[in-house]
């Protein structure tokens, strides 16, 4: 997507990607009329994500996921590629500390089911952000929640309610990098609860270095990460 600011539209409209051609039924462009499907937009990083854990050692999620928000030129400011991130980065960060034992398989399970549901801009044309989804699907593939179990889908249900108000929190305007921070740093605490798993993570030093990219605009001193 371009860096001209973003218009959205109440009602979904008939838009063609500037990228593919692909016509379907939209609600955000540019300013300057450019839509880019989510196909499109996040070209290249569902392979950077996967390649990147699948390889990661580190037991900390928020590490992993900083490293790979930091691909400045190939993931997007805002957008579900953050979810995948996001995903990603638990996923990977349970398997490496062990307790659990996590398959290769599963890891590409979590991303696959994060990608199906993270849309872009359904954070708010909803209420439901792909960064609540990703976390859900971690402990939905861990659990082995399904339609016909009791508590394994509930307990996934929850977290990702406790998700989406932590990220409701963090709201004015919508930031992912936010999103994935706050999300990440509340899951951890729900991973020691729920699956007895003890994650590192440290959060309180961490400075955004994305303010620039905001179409929105950066919401500043209202972010715990701005510096």
């Amino acid at each position: 997507m371009c860096g001209n600011p973003l218009e959205y539209f109440d009602q979904g409209k008939s838009l063609t990607c500037a990228q593919c051609g692909k016509q379907e039924i939209a609600n955000i462009c540019c300013s300057n009329g450019h839509y880019v499907c989510d196909e499109c937009h996040g070209k290249g990083v569902f392979d950077l994500v996967k390649d990147y854990v699948f390889d990661s050692k580190s037991k900390n999620p928020l590490e992993i996921a900083e490293t790979l928000m930091g691909y400045d030129d190939q993931v997007p400011m805002l957008g579900c590629e953050n979810a995948w991130i996001a995903a990603g980065a638990l996923i990977a960060a349970i398997r490496n500390e062990g307790s659990i034992i996590v398959t290769d398989d599963q890891v590409l399970e979590v991303l696959n089911r994060t990608a199906r549901q993270a849309i872009g801009g359904y954070c708010g044309l909803t209420g439901v952000c792909g960064i609540a989804v990703a976390i859900g699907a971690c402990f939905s593939v861990i659990l082995g929640a399904a339609c016909p179990k009791d508590q394994e889908t509930a307990t996934t249900m929850r977290v990702v309610a406790k998700m989406v108000n932590t990220i409701a929190n963090e709201t004015g305007p919508c930031c992912c990098k936010n999103f994935v921070r706050k999300s990440l740093t509340e899951a951890v605490k729900l991973v020691n609860e729920q699956l007895s798993v003890s994650l590192p993570i440290v959060s309180e030093n961490i400075i955004c270095k994305h303010i620039e990219r905001h179409p929105h605009g950066c919401r500043k001193e209202k972010c715990s990460y701005f510096g």
